[in-house]
């Protein structure tokens, strides 16, 4: 059967030379939506990053892109090749060249930038610490998960760690040359942490030994840093049942003595290490703890609310590793159209690249438009957490903080969508060659698949995002984005005629974006499965005209400016050919619950 790409023709593309590994970072790109989407500037210019005007970020992130292309993105197949093996005494290889990145990776410097320079950071918004890792995310996302749970380590330090706690392991961590780990799964537990078992029970010196068995532990166990600090969530004997009595426990691998330097090893031990889909360089452990020496964070019973601060800034992370994948897929599949020749386009006296292919162009055209949308859609975000702790007025800061509330399910579940469907559009642009590993066109698939999985899954997000997001101030919250949303009519309208098809397709899908919101307010409350059954429709629908409005946004800034590019055709063709699908999921996202219910369990198996 022939497998070629939208043309006749089988076999090996002419050409053809393996895998392709050269990585660009877009930071031109990430520059624009900085200024321009993300409203970079009122971030500089508060306080706490003075130092950190627009033009000394964009340099940091051409140093860091060169460094990501030149020395991570280059150990992304072989790491998918040889992935991480655990050895018989327990410990756990990495793939041969990722112990000296993340040594070089180290000593750049670069996971400290957006950390406290008390504590040996950079200083600089998470905003901008997000670029990079954007950037080390496209270069190999296996490897680049170890940075990411170390970040939700420490920041549930910071916020509620103790002055002992944050000075004994927050160095090392920022500094990169500790890891550390979130434990939150158990084999009975999955979503439900509520359910978990492990037991933390005190002893007299104030530490508390700690027993259990936690699965999914990216990171767990593994040679790129000699101490990994794991964050444990537990339960004490007398604490109350479900989520009200978890705790939070500070257990290192090597227990550190009075003086900061290592002591013995501590009772946590890798049982075994996951053989997955994908992300193969990322060792998912199984990890027991017999009666470990664990500490303390914060006070008993309060370990929800530590596990939400790391979740909240990682499932933004996560939403950036759905861009991130399919940005290096993007990058991939446009050179593979570009050289693959294939049939005769229309018009064409010779074989033609398949780029010329109207289908190709399309599938193209999909993965650059959405890739925008994205990449505006996670720096608003994070420039809006920036705002939301750092801003000096109050009413700011609330309001910037129901935005993050908002828009953080919807990046982490839009990007990690659209992560899957955007590297299975790159595969199809290889044709049949997509499907042999050598491309690497399959491991993007395979990696980015788990994003919409893990650290809640997307339809967890959905459900979040209308059990306890839609609810805030009655609804106000949401409706007063989509007015804002609206406000961009008027630039719209006086923009002139190349804006009229953008104009027209975003008030339209404004529209049903609001009636869907009327109906979950109006419906939610009274039968919350009815607004349940909706959720990841009416997610996805947020995510669609949020990405359009972004879009048209950009449009408008690059008109502007001395140099215009390609914005105003990506928003013009995402406002054609993808925002329209927002308002065809209306009816799904408000059809309630009753056919979804209306066959039992033993009638879905006929």
């Amino acid at each position: 059967m022939s497998s070629g790409t939208n043309a006749a023709g089988a076999g090996r593309p002419r050409g053809y030379a393996g895998a392709m590994t050269d990585y660009r970072p877009p930071v031109a790109d990430l520059a624009f939506v900085l200024e321009h989407i993300a409203g970079y500037r009122d971030v500089a210019a508060l306080p706490e990053f003075e130092h950190a005007d627009l033009e000394t970020v964009v340099g940091i992130l051409e140093d860091a892109g060169d460094f990501m292309a030149g020395v991570v993105a280059p150990t992304n197949r072989i790491g998918d090749a040889e992935g991480s093996q655990r050895q018989p005494d327990g410990s756990v290889r990495t793939p041969a060249p990722f112990k000296d990145a993340y040594r070089k990776y180290v000593e750049a410097g670069w996971g400290a930038v957006p950390f406290p320079d008390e504590f040996g950071g950079g200083n600089f918004p998470w905003s901008v610490g997000l670029a990079i890792q954007e950037m080390l995310t496209s270069s190999n996302m296996a490897f680049a998960l170890c940075p990411l749970l170390t970040q939700g380590a420490i920041d549930a330090l910071l916020a509620y760690g103790s002055d002992d706690q944050k000075q004994r392991y927050l160095p090392k961590m920022i500094s990169g040359e500790w890891t550390g780990t979130m434990n939150l799964t158990e084999p009975q537990a999955g979503s439900d942490v509520g359910a978990l078992t492990t037991r933390a029970v005190k002893r007299d010196d104030g530490s508390y030994a700690i027993s259990g068995q936690k699965i999914f532990i990216t990171y767990g166990e593994h040679d790129l840093s000699e101490q990994i600090v794991h964050l444990v969530l537990a339960r004490t004997p007398d604490a109350p049942a479900g989520t009200r009595g978890i705790s939070c426990f500070i257990v290192p691998k090597l227990l550190v003595n009075e003086d900061g330097s290592l002591g013995e090893r501590n009772a946590v031990n890798c049982l075994s290490i996951e053989h997955k889909l994908g992300i193969h360089g990322s060792p998912t452990c199984v990890l027991e703890y017999d009666e470990a020496t664990g500490y303390l964070i914060g006070e008993e019973n309060i370990g929800m609310r530590i596990m939400f601060v790391m979740m909240n800034s990682a499932r933004l992370s996560v939403g950036m590793q759905g861009l991130a994948v399919a940005e290096r897929a993007y990058q991939e599949s446009l050179g593979y159209a570009r050289e693959r020749i294939q049939g005769k386009a229309i018009g064409a006296t010779s074989d033609s690249p398949i780029v010329d292919h109207p289908d190709v162009r399309r599938m193209l055209m999909t993965q650059k438009a959405y890739i925008a949308a994205l990449r505006g859609m996670m720096y608003l975000n994070a420039a809006q957490m920036d705002v939301a702790q750092f801003h000096p007025d109050e009413a700011t800061r609330a309001r910037a903080s129901e935005v993050v509330g908002l828009l953080t399910p919807i990046c982490k579940s839009f990007g990690t969508d659209l992560g899957s469907e955007l590297t299975s559009l790159a595969l199809q642009i290889y044709g049949g060659m997509g499907f042999i590993e050598e491309t690497g066109a399959a491991q993007h698939y395979r990696d980015v698949r788990i994003t919409a999985i893990y650290e809640g899954t997307n339809g967890i997000q959905a459900a979040d995002l209308v059990g306890r997001k839609l609810g805030v101030r009655g609804g106000a919250s949401f409706l007063e984005f989509i007015a804002q949303m609206r406000e961009l009519d008027g630039e719209l309208a006086a923009a002139g005629e190349g804006f009229d098809g953008i104009r027209s397709s975003l008030g339209t899908q404004l529209d049903a974006l609001e009636s869907a919101t009327k109906w979950m307010l109006k419906n939610g409350a009274a039968d919350p499965n009815a607004a349940l059954a909706g959720s990841s429709p009416y997610q996805r629908m947020w995510g669609l005209v949020v990405g359009g409005w972004l879009l048209a946004k950009a449009a408008l800034a690059e008109a502007g400016i001395a140099e215009p590019g390609d914005r105003l055709v990506l928003a013009r063709f995402y406002a054609g050919q993808l925002l329209p699908q927002a308002s065809g999921l209306l009816a799904a996202a408000t059809a309630g619950a009753e056919d979804l219910f209306a066959l039992d369990a033993d009638a879905l198996a006929s």
